[in-house]
């Protein structure tokens, strides 16, 4: 007869003494531990003749089964380990499991039920928190060098591309009129050196000057779109009178007014101060006359798409300023009746909304034409491209190719690649002036940069929307891209007013930083009786950071180095050795 026992598996007992069968059962007896889930835990049980095992078996007889409930304590002492026989342990630490999870337990349900950041939800909001703080501290981050810098070369890059887009696009109708395929690109490229000198030169200009020259244009505009409507130097095309030409030059008024706007905008807003926020004062006169007065005469030219461009610059212009919700939801509102009342009005418009619905595609002048021809140019050019030159349906297959219709052609030729990187470009471009409107404490400046901020990603949204049929052909162009020499000219002198405001930002953090070389220049140079001593070989300079002991040159040791401070700091200069 076998005299071995059987066990619980994680219940052990004291071995029984020689001879004694008081407790036995026969071999491959049921396992009735097995049953509890005790075995499938993977606990270990303590050795034999451990003060837990002797507690916990006094409670038992050797013999009999212990309960569900003694089971539960004495895997506990079992995952607790062996007493602390000094009692320093902490109810809360993670090795006592009827402490801790207990109090985990009723902590976690406190944070639930409280909002504190233990629960989930905190946790989640929390982390949504943090990702929108670091997007807004990359919106406003950035140095002026930098944004600087990011402005003016995605300006140049966008212009280059625009430039090689009207070449490519425009030879063929070019070349059927003139004889040469280069007519319109000589044209553009004229316009935009014009507007590439302006924007060094507006660049440059006195802080104060920029709102003398939104006064000066705002007039000038308005005298401009009065001879456009009302005398026969308004020029009409495709149904909108809102060219002017005199002699061999031509133009649009209403781009000049754009930058008008947003420069004399800016001035009238900035002057108001803090009464702004009052109706009267914001209303007159920005809105009324100013803004009115100018979209008047846009609209009576029959141009829809540079008047939702200039209702669009003025209401970024107040919300920057800090016009309550009240007057946009009003305004809003007003603008679209508006809006559908001119658009009913107006058979051309009207016929337009109806093609791009789809209602009249069969009529005979075959209104769905354009828009078709290009969604099937961009089908056409894939993900890569047919080639630059290669576009097929720049062959009278597209009406207005090189205007409202150039992303077209350039989605054709240079495929998805290629108008990604226009609009990364029109990204940055936008990032940079955001970031110079952040980091500037002049109201004017940060005003402006949000209205040509407005002005260039609303024409964007309107022409990319209009070429892939998001929105109805209203004849709006893609900045720096189509071809049009005053769009060209006046988008370039917009980009030149933000390169004031960051040059003016470089010259300000320049004379704030001592360590900068031009700005310590006059002092470079120690006197002596001698005459000034000689240039020394090492850096004068010690690097940033560089602990006590390192040793200097001479001349840089006996002279000491004063400290220019910017402009509006009532500090005391101070010197430093």
């Amino acid at each position: 007869m076998d005299d071995r026992r059987p066990r619980l598996p994680s219940v052990r007992r004291f071995a029984p003494e020689e001879g004694s069968h008081g407790s036995s059962s026969a071999p491959g007896a049921p396992r009735e531990a097995d049953e509890s889930g005790v075995e499938e835990s993977g606990a270990q049980a303590p050795a034999l003749g451990t003060p837990a095992r002797d507690e916990a078996d006094t409670t038992t007889g050797a013999g009999e089964t212990p309960s569900p409930e003694e089971l539960r304590s004495r895997l506990r002492l079992v995952e607790a380990g062996p007493p602390d026989p000094a009692g320093t342990a902490d109810p809360a630490d993670p090795a006592d499991p009827a402490g801790s999870v207990g109090s985990a337990a009723s902590s976690d349900a406190a944070g639930q039920a409280s909002g504190e950041p233990g629960s989930w939800k905190a946790e989640r909001a929390s982390r949504w928190s943090a990702r929108i703080s670091r997007f807004w501290g990359f919106m406003e981050g950035g140095s002026a060098h930098t944004n600087f810098w990011l402005v003016l070369g995605s300006t140049l890059a966008l212009t280059a591309i625009g430039l090689t887009m009207v070449l490519s696009s425009s030879s063929v109708d070019a070349f059927g009129e003139s004889g040469s395929s280069f007519t319109l690109f000589t044209r553009q490229a004229m316009w935009a050196v014009g507007g590439l000198l302006g924007m060094l030169v507006i660049s440059r200009l006195p802080d104060r000057s920029l709102g003398l020259l939104g006064w000066v244009l705002m007039i000038l505009s308005g005298i401009l779109l009065a001879l456009v409507v009302f005398t026969p130097l308004g020029h009409e095309v495709n149904g909108s009178r809102n060219w002017i030409r005199i002699g061999s030059i031509g133009g649009q008024p209403s781009e000049l007014a754009k930058l008008a706007l947003v420069l004399w905008g800016a001035a009238v807003l900035t002057r108001k101060g803090r009464l702004v926020r009052r109706f009267v004062h914001w209303a007159m006169p920005l809105v009324l006359p100013g803004t009115l007065s100018i979209l008047l005469l846009v609209l009576l030219g029959g141009d829809l798409g540079t008047s939702l461009i200039i209702l669009l610059m003025v209401g970024t212009l107040l919300f920057t300023v800090g016009v309550s919700w009240r007057y946009f939801v009003v305004t809003a509102a007003s603008a679209v009746i508006a809006v559908l009342l001119l658009a009913w009005t107006s058979a051309n418009r009207l016929f337009r909304i109806q093609a791009w619905l789809g209602m009249n595609c069969d009529h005979a002048s075959d209104p769905c034409h354009q828009s078709q021809q290009g969604i099937y140019a961009l089908a056409t050019g894939g993900f890569w491209g047919v080639g630059l030159g290669q576009s097929r349906q720049k062959w009278h297959y597209i009406p207005e190719v090189e205007n409202d219709f150039i992303l077209t052609v350039l989605g054709e030729e240079l495929g998805l690649l290629g108008t990604l990187v226009v609009l990364l470009l029109f990204g940055a471009l936008i990032v940079g002036i955001f970031r110079i409107a952040a980091n500037s404490d002049d109201r004017f400046a940060r005003l402006a940069c949000m209205g040509i901020a407005a002005w260039l990603v609303g024409q964007a949204f309107i022409n990319i929307g209009m070429v892939t049929g998001l929105l109805p052909v209203i004849g709006v162009p893609l900045p720096f891209i189509s071809y049009g020499g005053s769009a060209l000219t006046c988008a370039l002198l917009a980009v030149g007013v933000v390169l004031n405001f960051a040059h003016r930002r470089r010259r300000q953090e320049r004379a704030q930083d001592p360590a900068d070389p031009r700005e310590a220049a006059p002092a470079d140079v120690a006197t002596s009786a001698e005459g000034p001593a000689p240039a020394p070989s090492a850096p004068a300079r010690a690097p940033r950071g560089a602990p006590p002991s390192v040793s200097l040159p001479t001349a840089h040791r006996q002279r000491p180095a004063r400290i220019r401070l910017g402009a509006g700091d009532d500090r005391k200069k101070a010197d430093t050795p």
